[in-house]
């Protein structure tokens, strides 16, 4: 990866000694799923944010061998 040049670096207030390549790159801070290794341990937090049994759906994450919580479009 290229570095960034010092006038960008002095623009955007950044410090000299460092690449800051994720400031530059938002895909990277994107958030994942939250995944659970057991169903019961999904259905407590499902529960504890607040959804009801009919709100949302257990879906298989990781190659199968965790869970995340979808909700459903209707409420």
């Amino acid at each position: 990866m290229s570095k960034i040049h010092t006038r960008v670096k002095r623009r955007s207030g950044l410090a000299r000694r460092t690449r800051h390549y994720k400031y530059f790159h938002p895909q990277i801070g994107k958030t994942r799923p939250k995944t659970f290794k057991t169903e019961a341990a999904a259905n407590a937090w499902a529960l504890s944010r607040g959804l009801k049994g009919g709100q949302y759906h257990l879906e298989k994450a990781k190659k199968g061998k965790k869970f995340k919580v979808a909700a459903d479009g209707k409420e």
